[in-house]
Order: structure tokens, then C-alpha cells, then sequence
């Protein structure tokens, strides 16, 4: 019985001083290292932690991070959309009438306009499995991560370059196109019933 209660006391005491140590060393300032140094992960100089947001640890180049696209240098191909997981990738194209639109910066040929081009952050869970499915490297993980808002809705970043009003004129030049092709297409079917 007594054993125990030596036992507990012990115990405690090294909790409690374990704890005033922390209490008393945490003023200091923590010496901010890269993160390939051998003390990145242990506990520098007796502090406790970084004053954030005066002082920032070194973000890591292969960190995940805030999402951004390069609009001009997306072909619209949709497959970072598709691929998403939790599905924070709105994207809505445009067929060009015209062919070519212009081309990439790594030299693809551009056929879509880009009518809507969101990425909600709010979903986003950070895989980068958009990041490797595009063709033509346009989506890209920053190294911001300090995003903060005040209203959800601030999280959904829209990225295409189109205003409303040309995203309907391209929409209403790929209707009377289609339906000019789809004319031409019921005459020619039209005529050659008549020459049979």
C-alpha cells in the first residue's frame, strides 16, 4: 500500500514538473529552420511554439497546398474534374466554332472556351490528383495555405477568364453553327432520296 502511494506521488511529480518546465520556458521566440535541417521536428531552444502569425515555418516545396490555374494554358479537357474525389472542381466548356482558339504555353492547341472554371477549397481535400492528370500542367498546387475567410462562400475561387454575356454569344454561335450543320446534313439526305 504504501509502495502505491510512493508510486503515485512519483508519478505526479514528474507530470507537474514536467509541465512547469513547459510553463516557464514557452516565452521564447522559436528559431525558425529549413525544413531539411535535423532539428525541424524537435523542440528548439525550450520554446513551445512559433508566434504565428508574426513568425512562419518554412513550407515545404512538396507541400499541398492552395490550388491555383494558369487559365490561359488549360484546354479545357475536364479530366481534373472528373478525377476529383470529392468533386470541388466545377468546369463548364464551350465548343469553338472558329477551330483553333489559340494555343497553350507548351504549345497544345486550344478548341474550348473556358466558361466556368471553379474550384470550391471549402471540398477540397488537398490529394493533388488534379494536379497529375493534367495534360498541360495548368493546375497547380502554392504553397499558401493561410486562406482564411469569413464566409464560406469566399472558399469558391473562380478562374475563367469569360464574362456571362460572351460565355451566351458563344453558346448562341455554336447553336446556329450546329444547327446550320444539322440543315446542310437533312438536305444532302434530302437529295439523294430524290436522285434514288
Amino acid at each position: 500500500m504504501l509502495k502505491n502511494a510512493l508510486n503515485g506521488f512519483t508519478t505526479a511529480w514528474k507530470g507537474l514538473s514536467l509541465t512547469m518546465k513547459h510553463l516557464f520556458t514557452g516565452n521564447a521566440k522559436r528559431e525558425i529552420v529549413s525544413v531539411t535541417d535535423d532539428n525541424y521536428f524537435k523542440r528548439q531552444n525550450d520554446t513551445n511554439t512559433i508566434q504565428y502569425p508574426h513568425q512562419e515555418l518554412p513550407v515545404p516545396e512538396v507541400g499541398r497546398y492552395q490550388l491555383e490555374v494558369e487559365i490561359d494554358d488549360c484546354i479545357v479537357c475536364d479530366l481534373c474534374a472528373k478525377i476529383c474525389p470529392v468533386n470541388c472542381i466545377d468546369i463548364e466548356s464551350i465548343k469553338s466554332t472558329q477551330g483553333s482558339i489559340g494555343e497553350t504555353s507548351d504549345g497544345s492547341k486550344k478548341l474550348l472556351y473556358a466558361a466556368k472554371f471553379d474550384i470550391d477549397m471549402a471540398k477540397c481535400m488537398y490529394c493533388g490528383l488534379c494536379t497529375i492528370v493534367c495534360p498541360t500542367e495548368c493546375i497547380v498546387m502554392t504553397n499558401q495555405y493561410d486562406k482564411t475567410v469569413f464566409e464560406l462562400a469566399d472558399l469558391n475561387y473562380e478562374f475563367a477568364d469569360m464574362t456571362p454575356e460572351d460565355a451566351a454569344e458563344k453558346r448562341m454561335l455554336l447553336e446556329k453553327q450546329t444547327a446550320e450543320k444539322q440543315a446542310a446534313k437533312l438536305a444532302a439526305m434530302k437529295a439523294k432520296e430524290g436522285n434514288e
